[in-house]
């Protein structure tokens, strides 16, 4: 794959990022944003994965996957973020041309995991609802790390494809990507061939790693919705709805606009708003995932809460004190 990049890069070795806009102000301003967004998202995400793996309790198939998640959360929103950051404060806003294709591979990587990764989850809660006495066998510890591992090799082999596919493409032509990262889209405008047939490409690709999983979490959740009515416990029927609707309103907005960006109508969308969407979808919705989970999850709530009032600063104990009084008497005595 490097020697095919190389060889395609001998008329365009690098591209160039046109970003938001070229007020300051407004860059900066995005600055700020961006980087409270991307610090969010890691601390929240990591918070996820050390509670879940903190608390024995919550070593169960349901909080395994969220941990996957919050992995590929962390992960996606790192490609393109840091990136965007350094952009907004640079005049060049230059990327390689291997560098691009590395961006683009690893964004589809994760992006396709999680996708998959999802309709993962939405299979394990309708076990759990519609199959509790068989839910342990059925999800084992063996079956849910080779669920896992299908959605990343899925995600690798879909992102192989479609990088390849598109730096094959002749760029001789303008450097200039309208957009803020290396995606699918914006590239191929720049490509100085007929790309009708990889548009038709992407639209099998979309289908198969976006709409194909989403259905299968729609029909997932239709069975779980069926089988809640059927409940007799108010409590139980709300612990359960309460639990699903958090994974489905992160499958909402995550598919929601992952597909809008790839089956965007042109006389609908225009350029900045498709660049809206790919930021939410890029990095926002990634920070969003382990609010939602933790408000809506009462186990986690819980979890987070006992771990907090286990944990007491060392600065507060007596040993602490003594360490700091002794570390700040040698300071001043090395002063005067």
């Amino acid at each position: 794959m490097e020697n095919l990049l190389r060889k395609n890069s001998s008329k365009v070795t690098y591209f160039v990022f046109l970003g938001f806009s070229s007020r300051f102000e407004l860059q900066v301003l995005l600055f700020c944003a961006l980087l409270l967004v991307y610090l969010l998202t890691v601390t929240g995400n990591s918070i996820i994965i050390a509670v879940t793996v903190a608390n024995t309790s919550l070593h169960t198939p349901m909080y395994f996957f969220l941990r996957i998640l919050s992995i590929l959360d962390i992960c996606f929103s790192s490609v393109a973020t840091p990136e965007m950051l350094l952009n907004l404060l640079s005049e060049e806003r230059r990327i390689s041309y291997i560098g691009c294709a590395a961006q683009m591979y690893f964004l589809i990587f994760l992006g396709g995991a999680e996708c998959m990764l999802l309709a993962v989850m939405a299979y394990d809660r309708y076990l759990a609802i519609c199959n509790p006495l068989r839910y342990m066998f059925l999800m084992n510890q063996r079956v849910c790390l080779l669920l896992s591992l299908l959605s990343v090799v899925g995600g690798n082999l879909v992102s192989l494809v479609q990088t390849m596919w598109v730096f094959t493409l002749p760029f001789c032509g303008s450097n200039k990507i309208d957009y803020f990262f290396c995606d699918i889209p914006p590239l191929l405008k720049l490509s100085c061939t007929d790309t009708s047939i990889y548009e038709v490409q992407l639209l099998t690709a979309t289908i198969l790693v976006i709409f194909t999983p989403f259905v299968l979490i729609l029909v997932s959740y239709i069975l779980i919705i069926s089988s809640i009515l059927k409940m007799t416990s108010n409590e139980h029927k709300w612990k359960t709805f309460s639990t699903c609707s958090s994974h489905l309103l992160v499958v909402i907005l995550y598919y929601g606009t992952s597909s809008l960006i790839y089956i965007k109508p042109q006389y609908i969308f225009s350029e900045d708003s498709a660049k809206m969407l790919a930021l939410t979808y890029t990095a926002f919705t990634p920070m969003l995932n382990p609010v939602i989970y933790s408000i809506r999850n009462k186990e986690v709530q819980g979890a987070l809460k006992k771990k907090l009032g286990e944990w007491k600063p060392p600065v507060f104990s007596t040993d602490g004190i003594y360490v700091i009084l002794i570390m700040s008497l040698r300071t001043v005595n090395c002063v005067l």
